[in-house]
């Protein structure tokens, strides 16, 4: 009995995650008219962008009597100038995060 419960619900979760990944191909049609889902494409990169930002200077006041504090405020500037002049979301993420990461590592700040 044992077995056959689990292979239910191996079975139940694989369908349920099934639908929910061609439910959106599903409704494409249906989502690409409304006006709802054009709001969300035009608002949510923004959305996305603030928490993001937001998420990595939390500790700011905390964190600034690290090493990587010099580098984690210019990583963020970045970001943001970045994102206002290109409005390109990926390219601001990549670029603040590559020059983070080699500031840290080829700059030896922090901890060896």
């Amino acid at each position: 009995m044992q077995t056959a419960y689990v292979l239910t619900a191996i079975v139940v979760m694989g369908a349920v995650t099934f639908a929910l990944r061609a439910l959106p191909f599903l409704a494409a049609k249906w989502l690409r008219e409304s006006p709802r889902i054009m709001d969300l494409g035009r608002f949510l990169p923004s959305a996305i962008m603030v928490i993001l930002l937001l998420h990595s200077i939390r500790d700011l006041s905390q964190r600034s009597a690290t090493p990587y504090f010099l580098a984690e405020l210019v990583s963020v500037a970045l970001v943001l100038v970045l994102q206002w002049y290109s409005r390109q979301p990926l390219l601001s993420i990549l670029a603040g995060t590559g020059l983070y990461m080699v500031w840290i590592n080829l700059g030896r700040v922090g901890p060896v």
